[in-house]
C-alpha cells in the first residue's frame, strides 16, 4: 500500500510549490512539493480505508521513508484516525522521532484534535517529551500544548514548562516564543509574571516579547511596557 500512496504523492506533486517549500524548510532533503491541503485529503482518505496496514508498511520500511511529504502524511493519517488511544500513542511513538522540521511538526499537531477529547491522558503523554534533548520532539511537545491545552486548566503548568526547556535548537527556541505569545493573548498576567522572572535564554525570552508585541491582540500601552522586559 504504501508503494500505491507513494505514487499518488508524486502525482499530486508541484514543481514551482516545491522551490517554494524549499526556501520555507532549508536543508530538508527530497521535497517533491504538495499543498498542505492535498495533503490533508490524502491523509483522510487513507484514513478511512486500511489505514493500519498503510501505517505498518510504514512501520517497516522506516529507513526508506525520506521523502518530507510522505513522512507528514504518517502523522496526517494518525491524527485522522479513528482508534482507541492506546494504539494511536503507539504510533504517535512512531513517529514523532521521525519529525525532522517544523512543517511536519506544526501540520500534523495542528490537526490532533482527539487530544482535546481526552485532555488529561494527552496532557501527561505530551509531558513525557519534557526531558528529551532532541530539538522537535521538544517542538512537538510545546506546539501540542500550545495548539490544544491553552486553557485555565493547563496554563500555569505550560508555562513552567517553557520556562524550564533548556535546548540550543533554534526550532525549539522559536516553539517556546510562539507558545508564550499564544498564552499571553489568552492569560496576560499569568504570561507576564513568567517574563518578568524567569531563567530563559536571551535569545527566547527577547523572541516572546517580540512575538507578542506583534500581535493585533495586544494593547499599544502594553506592548510598550513589555518592551521594557527585553535583554540586551
Amino acid at each position: 500500500m504504501i508503494e500505491e500512496v507513494r505514487q499518488k504523492l508524486y502525482h499530486l506533486a508541484e514543481e514551482d510549490y516545491k522551490e517554494f517549500n524549499k526556501k520555507l524548510l532549508p536543508g530538508v532533503e527530497n521535497i517533491l512539493g504538495i499543498r498542505l491541503p492535498a495533503m490533508r485529503k490524502l491523509a483522510k482518505e487513507i484514513a478511512k480505508d486500511d489505514f493500519r496496514v498503510y501505517l505498518s508498511e510504514a512501520r517497516e520500511k522506516t529507513g526508506s521513508v525520506s521523502i518530507h511529504e510522505e513522512i507528514m502524511l504518517q502523522g496526517l493519517v494518525i491524527g485522522y484516525a479513528k482508534m482507541d488511544r492506546e494504539e494511536r500513542r503507539e504510533f504517535l511513538d512512531e513517529f514523532v522521532p521521525k519529525i525532522g522540521n517544523w512543517a511536519v511538526c506544526d501540520s500534523c499537531v495542528n490537526s490532533y484534535k482527539f487530544m482535546q477529547k481526552e485532555p488529561d491522558y494527552w496532557f501527561d503523554y505530551l509531558k513525557t517529551y519534557q526531558t528529551s534533548r532532541e530539538e522537535f520532539r521538544l517542538r512537538f511537545m510545546i506546539v501540542a500544548m500550545m495548539s490544544h491545552f491553552v486553557d485555565e486548566k493547563h496554563i500555569d503548568e505550560i508555562l513552567d514548562i517553557c520556562g524550564k526547556i533548556r535546548h540550543d535548537g533554534y526550532y525549539t527556541k522559536m516553539g517556546v516564543a510562539w507558545t508564550l505569545q499564544v498564552c499571553y493573548v489568552k492569560f496576560p498576567e499569568q504570561t507576564r509574571a513568567l517574563l518578568k522572572n524567569n531563567d530563559m535564554d536571551t535569545f527566547t525570552h527577547n523572541k516572546a516579547i517580540q512575538k507578542i508585541r506583534e500581535s493585533y491582540r495586544v494593547s499599544r500601552e502594553e506592548k510598550e511596557e513589555l518592551n521594557l522586559l527585553k535583554r540586551k
